[in-house]
């Protein structure tokens, strides 16, 4: 059975009607309307050429004869050809509520490209609730967040790549210069070059079942007999942050039975969670409270919004900070679990070399012997 391709055009007024049009079913009409292929050619406004050549192509690819004809007789379809063309009848007739329904919808998504106040800005980010709110929020006032949630290191990667406009990730509140998150991200992130825009201020812990019935308290009651854990991905934020603080409270990761199962979101850790697939996972407090569980609060940490230096003055990424900037934009944010807006700074530039205190640019002076 052959299958069905749709396609449509841009153009500046509609057509006369809301059909999906195909340039085979207009040939064959006008072949049965005219009786020739050079009639249905100048029907048509083509040429005879382009008209043979066009019914013989299709003929080809269809694996079927479409038109008939003898000597001195009129030019005919096939059986074949007329089916097709009641085929298309019957599901015109049938569809064109839907079909007008789609071009409809069609021609809405477009008109924010045609809409010079409308900004579109393509967003990598580490997953978070926040900016899930912030995209729905923001889109009601003509800003369109383009959002694909990956681990901090690939959203930090593809923006340096060009793949995106900006990218998200998070540390913790005040990172040290030693830490597994300074030796993650010193060579993806460079002062001068890179501008970071502060976002969010939230809680990471352990998510567990409604009424921490397991008793966990913190990180080290996990290496209990029985006890799963559930991870993210390597290269993500949250694993990352696990592997910083196991390292902090001289923990093995393979002392945490289920280290290396994953899981690619804090929706989805939660979810294990709650399917009692793991008894604990790190994770944000929003995930957990949406699915009705419990949270182990273990640390405070910033989530940030990243973006080339010659990208801030371009205007997506400044509707976005005025956007940030908003009170609307910050009663969201405080109203979500585990989010500080008065901490979060959202939307201001900050200095990256403050915030991520990694670099050390001054040479240690040596006394000569």
């Amino acid at each position: 059975m052959h299958k069905v391709e749709l396609s449509y055009l841009l153009s500046p007024e509609r057509g006369k009607d809301a059909l999906i049009r195909n340039p085979l079913m207009d040939l064959l009409h006008a072949v049965r309307e005219q009786g020739s292929i050079s009639k249905a050619a100048r029907a048509l406004d083509l040429s005879y050429r382009h008209v043979w050549g066009a019914l013989k192509k299709w003929e080809q690819t269809l694996g079927r004869t479409l038109i008939v004809w003898d000597k001195g007789q009129r030019a005919q379809l096939t059986e074949f050809g007329e089916k097709l063309l009641w085929a298309e009848r019957q599901a015109q007739a049938r569809l064109a509520p839907q079909i007008e329904a789609l071009r409809g919808d069609i021609e809405r998504a477009f008109s924010t490209a045609f809409d010079d106040d409308a900004h579109v800005l393509t967003l990598y980010a580490s997953h978070d609730a926040a900016l899930s709110a912030l995209r729905d929020e923001a889109a009601t006032r003509r800003l369109h967040l383009d959002i694909r949630f990956m681990g901090s290191v690939d959203a930090i990667a593809a923006l340096n790549s060009g793949r995106c406009m900006m990218a998200g990730f998070h540390t913790l509140d005040r990172p040290g210069t030693s830490t597994l998150a300074a030796r993650t991200y010193r060579n993806l992130l460079k002062p001068g070059q890179h501008k970071l825009i502060g976002f969010a201020h939230r809680s990471q812990g352990l998510i567990v079942a409604k009424g921490n019935p397991r008793r966990i308290r913190q990180l080290a009651d996990m290496q209990q007999p029985g006890l799963r854990y559930i991870n993210r991905a390597e290269g993500t934020g949250t694993r990352v942050l696990l592997d910083e603080l196991l390292a902090q409270d001289g923990l093995d990761a393979g002392s945490l039975r289920g280290y290396d199962t994953q899981e690619p979101s804090h929706t989805a850790v939660a979810q294990a969670v709650a399917s009692g697939a793991a008894d604990a996972g790190l994770g944000i407090e929003a995930a957990a409270r949406d699915k009705g569980l419990d949270f182990v609060p273990l640390v405070q940490e910033r989530y940030h919004l990243v973006c080339l230096k010659s990208a801030l003055p371009q205007a997506p990424v400044q509707a976005l900070l005025a956007e940030l900037q908003s009170a609307a934009w910050q009663n969201t944010l405080t109203g979500l679990p585990g989010y500080s807006g008065e901490r979060a700074q959202s939307g201001q530039v900050l200095s990256l070399r403050a915030m991520l205190p990694w670099w050390n640019y001054r040479k240690t002076k040596t006394s000569r012997s």
